[in-house]
């Protein structure tokens, strides 16, 4: 898995007030039934963002990190992977997510990030980890209504290199001793980005690990700050 079982999400630097934030459901365009966590920020910033998680779905990280970006005005939405095939239950640590990541589809994620697209507002970014992370990109590249995708560590293994674009511009936060994918893998990808297109920004934080946006790694704290602030240049950037 991406995430320890106790990680939670570092703090944005700017942390406003959150008017409200709440389990929901959502049905996707094919039927799918899904569980999604929303939190709506007391002063929108004018932009939304979509959360694709790790494999482990709609972990209480992903619930805190809507309350994250809430915090820092965006309107937020975070999915679950798995309504087709494991139901809208809870996805705490006991979750036996493997089976079930077996049998998710890239059309699936499409199909489920949009119906969380079209239930926010203003422009929309999708924001993905590890196995969300590879999703996000591809979201944005595809176009898909999205006004950019973020990823932070995204593993390339569970996506197509794009052959169409350019879509939506591409933000990459890696870090440089993470061994889910190689810098061979995301050189061949970024190549991809060109061929179509595609704009993109790649920040490789030195010596940080697999997983590093997590509150708990003291030594990560200033990388965890320096991602959010790009990710707040990023998305006013491309805002329009």
């Amino acid at each position: 898995m991406c995430h320890s079982t106790d990680s939670r999400p570092p703090a944005p630097p700017i942390q406003g007030e959150v008017a409200s934030h709440e389990q929901i459901e959502l049905t996707a365009a094919d039927g799918n039934r899904f569980t999604a966590y929303r939190a709506e920020p007391a002063e929108p910033n004018g932009r939304s963002v979509v959360i694709l998680p790790d494999v482990r779905g709609l972990h209480p990280y992903y619930r805190d990190l809507a309350v994250r970006f809430a915090e820092a005005g965006f309107r937020t939405i975070a999915i679950d992977y798995f309504g087709r095939t494991a139901g809208t239950g809870e996805r705490g640590d006991d979750f036996d997510h493997g089976p079930h990541v077996k049998q998710l589809t890239s059309e699936h994620v499409r199909a489920d990030a949009r119906a969380a697209t079209e239930a926010l507002d203003g422009p929309v970014f999708t924001v993905g980890f590890c196995m969300g992370g590879g999703h996000s990109w591809r979201q944005a590249y595809e176009g898909n209504g999205l006004a950019g995708g973020i990823g932070f560590y995204g593993v390339l293994r569970m996506i197509e290199e794009p052959t169409t674009g350019p879509g939506a511009p591409v933000l990459m936060l890696l870090g440089e001793a993470d061994r889910a994918t190689t810098p061979e893998e995301y050189a061949s990808f970024q190549a991809a980005l060109d061929r179509v297109g595609t704009e993109h920004e790649e920040h490789v934080y030195e010596g940080a690990p697999h997983s590093f946006f997590d509150r708990s790694y003291g030594e990560w704290a200033e990388v965890c700050q320096d991602a959010w602030r790009r990710i707040l240049s990023f998305t006013e950037r491309h805002t329009s």
